[in-house]
């Protein structure tokens, strides 16, 4: 090595507030570093020629996931999903007229037959038992006639709807034909760390079966926006639109996701795709399993983030777990003992950050049984047992449309409880009427209510049951004022008749 060059760098390095050495110490500074250097060069080309050694074993040359796509491939479908749509055919506004609807047919015949149009989606789907069950999402089969299913040895075969659940976008289908058929197996998705490779298997765009590889980037997203309970996997493995449904698997080849959300300004793949955990979809299947409806345990009480600013109230270190809000009568909460301003931490034994990650946890637990709660109150912590119950319809529903003059025409509204309000994702609302569908082109839809208003007032009267609002809709005022919850928040609406 070049010692005047050493010693220019050594030199270069001094700082300048030192001065300048004494020619002894260089010198002993040169020849120390000359040794190091030539030890380090020459561990360094040992190390590099231990790399470049012959590769020992068929499994060293080949370094490849081939393996794992091979036995996970088989159990990854693509998800066809079609739905008829009937369209009033336009016709000029003569038609109208008696008079020409005479000659020219009435609605429903003539110019005015309505026509019908098919509408499909694509997705993928996997195969989770020998029997042809198969998790997609919700989104991919929504509103589907028809759906039909096609394995990766170019088999399709048609497949029944066995549970649609929104709220997670997830959806169930069971294939119709005999097995058994290659199947996945659940992963334990909380042992999931940050930086594990990750492969996603689905059909991107139509293109057939596509395998992308990277890592988990994030494993508890809650920011996301996409179903009810949020807790997403992140990844930058390419996930783009038709891989919806699709695998998320680890390096075991079992299945850690469902691939469900990209962020995305162009539709393609930028490296941010969203996964829901198996933990999640595991829950959606047994409930398929045992009876086709996810029944979620009631809890009874209102949770809020804790910010920088409540922590600091309660002298905690950081922000940390849910504060309890609200608790309601005769609830599981109160029977366990859960208290308003108590802070709960931890979920047997997870951690929990936020509402989402709070509602994740407690929402994925079967009815029948306990779990634990851990509750900061006071400084010190509280182990609470909490049933796991489902939601009570303490009073009937009395489901009903309206259909007269109003604007509410068009609105399927129902009696709260904490049954419908469970359904609906309105925790700790548990009284007085709420919209649970709204017909595409009504009155409702033009005035822009929604499912999961509640009705408060109209023109300052408390709106308590179905049969009340519907006995105000058959006498319509001349002017509605109207106090309509959405999020928490009332509005109030003025509308003229």
């Amino acid at each position: 090595m070049n010692m005047s060059r050493i010693e220019e760098k050594a030199s270069a390095m001094r700082p300048a507030k030192y001065g300048t050495l004494r020619s002894s110490f260089v010198a002993g500074l040169v020849v120390g570093l000359a040794g190091l250097l030539g030890a380090t060069a020459a561990s360094a080309q040992s190390s590099a020629e231990d790399l470049r050694l012959v590769p020992q074993s068929e499994a060293q040359i080949k370094l490849s996931f081939a393996p794992i796509v091979k036995a996970v491939a088989p159990a990854v479908v693509n998800v066809y999903a079609s739905r008829k749509v009937v369209q009033q055919q336009q016709t000029s506004p003569f038609f109208d007229d008696p008079f020409f609807r005479r000659f020219f047919g009435q609605p429903g015949g003539g110019f005015n037959r309505p026509r019908q149009r098919v509408e499909s989606s694509l997705g993928s789907g996997v195969i989770i038992s020998a029997d042809g069950t198969v998790i997609t999402n919700h989104h991919v089969i929504k509103n589907a006639d028809e759906v039909r299913v096609a394995l990766n040895d170019r088999r399709e075969f048609d497949a029944d709807i066995v549970l649609l659940d929104e709220r997670t976008d997830l959806a169930v289908l069971k294939i119709r034909g005999e097995g058994p058929f290659e199947h996945a197996a659940f992963a334990e998705s909380d042992s999931l760390e940050v930086g594990d490779i990750v492969l996603a298997i689905g059909n991107p765009f139509g293109v057939g079966q596509t395998v992308t590889q990277g890592i988990v980037s994030a494993t508890a997203r809650t920011q996301v926006g996409v179903t009810d309970f949020q807790f997403f996997i992140q990844t930058d493995a390419a996930i783009n639109p038709g891989n919806s449904g699709g695998a998320l698997v680890d390096m075991t080849g079992k299945l850690v996701g469902i691939n469900t959300a990209i962020f995305s300004r162009s539709g393609g793949s930028n490296g941010i795709g969203f996964a829901i955990p198996a933990h999640m979809a595991r829950f959606v299947a047994r409930a398929a399993d045992q009876g086709g409806k996810v029944q979620r345990p009631w809890l009874g009480a209102r949770v809020q983030l804790v910010s920088a600013e409540i922590a600091e109230a309660l002298s905690l270190e950081r922000p940390r777990g849910v504060l309890v809000t609200s608790v309601h009568e005769g609830s599981p909460a109160l029977e366990a003992g859960l208290q308003v301003s108590d802070l709960v931490i931890a979920v047997d034994g997870k951690e929990v950050t936020d509402p989402n990650s709070f509602g994740y946890r407690f929402a994925t637990k079967m009815t029948g049984g306990t779990t634990e709660f851990v509750v900061l109150r006071e400084n010190r912590e509280v182990t609470l047992t909490v049933p796991l119950v489902p939601a009570p319809e303490t009073v009937p529903r009395d489901k009903r449309e309206l259909t007269d003059y109003s604007p509410f025409e068009g609105a399927t509204v129902m009696n709260l409880s904490p049954a419908v309000a469970e359904e609906l994702g309105l925790e700790g609302l548990y009284d007085g009427v709420v919209i649970s569908e709204v017909r595409r082109g009504s009155a409702a839809d033009r005035v822009g209510l929604r499912p999961g208003d509640i009705i408060r007032t109209i023109n300052r009267q408390s709106v308590e049951t179905t049969r009340m609002l519907e006995t105000i809709t058959k006498t319509p005022p001349r002017v509605w004022r109207l106090d309509i919850e959405r999020d928490g928040k009332v509005s109030q609406i003025t509308l003229r008749g």
